[in-house]
């Protein structure tokens, strides 16, 4: 049998999950008062920049409404512009941070098109290098993270606040 190492999962693993009522990303929407545990990275006024907590690769950030909305159409102007310019900043800091070959952008919306939180819109940011789909992905359907969660967060935080110092 094969092993991968992912502390991180422990906590979540071993937490009471009949206590748990409502919509996960409504839980972190405004300000909750523990953003580094909880993984959030920065705060707009309509939105704000999450770590995956079950990423698909190294880096693997979600951008996400502050208003419990399943779809685009539901936003108004002002999460509209909003959401371009994080999705552009985020972008940003994910190149200065992992210097990745690529980058996904993308949200999946509804259980069907893969959503694991249905119901609440975020977007996903996926950095992406090339030869990253190995057999482990392939045929042993695991994936492997080379980054503890919390360096993430740190790095990638802080390319947030350098692309917000040169602006």
């Amino acid at each position: 049998m094969n092993r991968i190492y992912a502390p991180w999962r422990a906590a979540y693993l071993m937490k009471d999950h009949k206590e748990e009522t409502g919509c996960l990303f409504c839980g972190f929407s405004g300000d909750v008062g523990d953003d580094e545990g909880n993984l959030v990275m920065e705060r707009g006024k309509k939105w704000y920049i999450i770590i995956n907590r079950y990423p698909y690769t190294t880096g693997h950030i979600m951008i996400v409404c502050n208003r419990h909305v399943s779809n685009f159409g539901e936003l108004d102007e002002d999460e509209q512009g909003e959401l371009t310019g994080m999705i552009a900043r985020a972008e940003s800091a994910l190149q200065s941070a992992y210097k990745p070959d690529g980058i996904n952008v993308g949200a999946n919306l509804g259980r069907s098109a893969g959503a694991g939180i249905v119901g609440h819109l975020h977007v996903h940011l996926v950095p992406r290098w090339n030869g990253d789909t190995n057999f482990m992905s392939s045929i042993g359907e695991t994936r492997v993270v080379s980054e503890d969660l919390g360096d993430t967060f740190k790095r990638v935080r802080n390319a947030l606040r350098s692309e917000e110092d040169t602006r």
